[in-house]
């Protein structure tokens, strides 16, 4: 990888990631480092002790294979803007699907302007033909994620798809097939209001993290968003949806 030529990509998918939304956390790094995994391995956030003010990401990637570098940055700044970046922020926790839903709709969102942007103002000379191939790789993974869903009953009310799979839900680690699912009503909530994931950055601020109940997790977001004066629409809306207001 060409690292002044990824610093372009990761600059501009930060951008789109953040576009309409405000930061609000009050523990966010000073800096970030990214790093290809020498090994391979999944992309991730490596939970270190070194330099407390740096989130270090982790991603997996080919040379010059920019969608999924976006894509990959884009999930983990998710959880970095999730207070999710520290050495004591393992994951796991019968919440923690749903963090991994929001951030990979955050990046799926991020996909969707960045292609945009890429096709006007493109970071590579004579390059913008590359937005559709963003848009491209972006549609499949919304494709791949809509297909899980008409295997998982697809029903048209959140609340019964949850509780239908709730224990295998909340059993998976990592960003299981069910918060894939989940992440796809969540992108729809950011896009049709992209000011109130600004209540990414009130996450994950009380001790036990994703580790406690999902009824619990909703209302120390809903303290953590009054704590910060961020809007709590996005909380409140998904409380609802999944039938737990």
């Amino acid at each position: 990888m060409i690292p002044a030529s990824a610093l372009h990509v990761i600059d501009r998918m930060r951008n789109a990631c953040f576009d309409g939304m405000r930061l609000v956390s009050d523990d966010q790094p000073v800096h970030l480092r990214v790093d290809e995994r020498p090994s391979g391995g999944p992309p991730a956030i490596w939970l270190h002790s070194k330099e407390t003010d740096l989130a270090w990401i982790m991603v997996n990637i080919s040379e010059r294979d920019w969608s999924r570098l976006a894509y990959q940055f884009g999930h983990e700044l998710g959880h970095v803007t999730a207070n999710s970046w520290r050495a004591d922020a393992k994951p796991g926790g019968p919440s923690q699907w749903l963090e991994e839903a929001l951030v990979e709709a955050f990046s799926l969102r991020g996909l969707s302007l960045l292609a945009d942007s890429w096709s006007r103002d493109p970071p590579f000379r004579d390059d913008s033909g590359f937005g559709a191939a963003v848009a491209v790789y972006r549609q499949n993974i919304v494709q791949r994620y809509g297909k899980l869903a008409i295997q998982q009953g697809n029903p048209k009310e959140p609340g019964t798809w949850f509780r239908q799979h709730r224990a295998v839900l909340e059993a998976e680690p990592g960003l299981n097939r069910f918060a894939q699912v989940a992440s796809l009503s969540i992108l729809t909530e950011y896009e049709r209001a992209p000011g109130a994931m600004e209540a990414l950055g009130a996450l994950n601020r009380w001790p036990g993290r994703s580790s406690i109940p999902l009824e619990n997790y909703f209302d120390a977001w809903l303290g953590s968003c009054r704590e910060l004066q961020a809007a709590a629409d996005l909380p409140l809306r998904l409380r609802i949806l999944l039938g737990l207001s």
